[in-house]
């Protein structure tokens, strides 16, 4: 299925059917009267998140949706059925935002959360709600209200524990691939990764969800190479793990790039928990390990650790040292439970 995470659509709730105007006229009853049923109400556009979806390609082939309107009143009293709402299914993780892209109108991140999008047009009234003592045969009556339209756009954010950033090739796809069940692909070329990729991670009894987007370049934020395009898929992880190529020239230099264009795309997304790896070391020799590792550690003014998705060096010791990032977060959803309901 094709990755899809930005999409436009057009929505219009119902409009409110016409109130009636009629009068009751039936044989051997003395007295008539208004008797003109109200119109139905129009049906609302919601959005709903559900399980099951990791990507907007549906918005993709369909962009339009109209939910129906109500229908007019009739004589005798009878109301006007009113129109079916309509609901669009969304990833757990989506932005609804407005035609601006920038105001948010909701924010969906669990399942079976939804938002009210357009609400239908009340449906007009009938004659029969205008008598009165002084007006006992009106013979008008209100028509319904018209529906709302809106152009909005959907933005979908991964949701994962940890996020892996780093340079292209810097060996992001090989741990996600050796450390779960997802199977991105993996080339001696950059830019291999083209589309963010979700990994289930499990280290000494407990399990978290990685996302490895595609690798930045210095001046991503101005939309070099692939962009910061994809940084919203690592923007909702607890922790983030910034892999260094260990066989490159400058690992302070290529440190310094991603941090960067982090701090350019978002200042939260800068002060993330980060933990920073130098990998491929099984390609270095024990002395340029030393000076790598030292060079990148002051550069950065913290301690950086070592490993090799491909040798599996070091790899337990890095899941762990996230998972100890990732634990606090999971704790404090389970002391602070949803209210139980009947």
């Amino acid at each position: 299925m094709k990755f899809l995470d930005l999409a436009k659509v057009y929505i219009r709730s119902g409009g409110g059917g016409a109130g009636s105007v009629s009068f009751r006229r039936e044989k051997f009853i003395e007295y008539g009267g208004p008797d003109g049923g109200d119109g139905g109400r129009g049906g609302d556009v919601w959005a709903e998140a559900v399980d099951g979806l990791n990507t907007l390609i549906d918005f993709r082939y369909q962009q339009h949706f109209f939910a129906k309107s109500g229908q007019h009143g009739m004589g005798s009293q009878m109301t006007g059925a009113s129109g079916d709402d309509i609901v669009l299914k969304v990833p757990a993780g989506t932005e609804i935002l407005d035609e601006d892209q920038e105001t948010v109108i909701a924010d969906l991140t669990e399942a079976g959360q939804r938002v009210l999008l357009a609400k239908g047009g009340n449906g007009g009234f009938g004659n029969l709600h205008f008598k009165s003592s002084t007006n006992r045969a009106p013979r008008h009556a209100n028509p319904g209200l018209p529906g709302v339209e809106r152009t909005l756009w959907l933005r979908l954010k991964l949701i994962a524990d940890a996020g892996l950033v780093g340079l292209p090739n810097a060996g992001k796809s090989t741990f996600l691939a050796a450390v779960s069940n997802a199977r991105p692909k993996i080339a001696d070329y950059p830019f291999t990764t083209l589309v963010p990729n979700l990994g289930v991670v499990g280290i000494d009894g407990h399990e978290f969800v990685m996302a490895d987007i595609p690798g930045l370049i210095e001046g991503a934020s101005e939309g070099r190479g692939l962009g910061d395009q994809f940084l919203g898929h690592v923007e909702r992880s607890n922790v983030l793990l910034h892999l260094v190529d260990g066989t490159a020239e400058d690992v302070a230099a290529d440190a310094r790039t991603i941090l960067t264009e982090l701090a350019a795309y978002s200042a939260v997304l800068a002060d993330k928990p980060r933990i920073t790896v130098l990998n491929k070391i099984d390609a270095l020799t024990p002395e340029m390990l030393a000076e790598r590792r030292a060079a990148l550690e002051a550069e950065l003014g913290a301690p950086v650790m070592v490993m090799s998705g491909v040798a599996r060096t070091g790899v337990t010791e890095v899941l762990r040292a996230v998972w100890e990032k990732v634990a606090p977060t999971r704790v404090r959803k389970v002391e602070n439970p949803a209210p139980w309901q009947p």
